[in-house]
């Protein structure tokens, strides 16, 4: 199965709920995202059906390994997105608003060049 970045986004969701509650339900995700019930209930339908997610008798919804592996990616590339665009100036609000669209179709190569560029701005001291 192949994501769609909508797909992308609740895995993303996912992984982050569960590292700031160690439990995530979809009730969660609903709340933290602001969507209705019925979208995210089918948008687990069709993670689960993909081997991202699996859903325990109590609701409670865990990542697969392939799920934390493109969890991971996109957590990231997100964070890295808006490392690079507030160090440009722009606000963190904003820059996190952008950096969640660009993060699903920037290509591999330009994320790389993004994050060596990062990583060296971060290990040289401003003069």
């Amino acid at each position: 199965m192949i994501l769609q970045e909508s797909g992308e986004m609740y895995i993303e969701t996912i992984y982050v709920l569960n590292q700031k509650k160690g439990f995530v339900r979809a009730i969660d995700i609903c709340e933290y995202r602001g969507f209705s019930k019925p979208s995210v209930s089918r948008a687990m339908s069709n993670l689960k059906e993909g081997g991202y997610i699996v859903v325990g008798k109590d609701g409670g919804i865990t990542l697969t390994d392939e799920g934390v592996k493109v969890a991971k990616k996109i957590y990231e590339r997100h964070s890295t997105l808006s490392k690079v665009l507030v160090m440009i100036g722009v606000d963190p609000e904003t820059a996190a608003d952008d950096a969640c669209k660009i993060e699903h179709i920037i290509s591999e190569q330009t994320f790389q060049k993004i994050k060596e560029f990062s990583d060296r701005s971060v290990e040289q001291p401003k003069a």
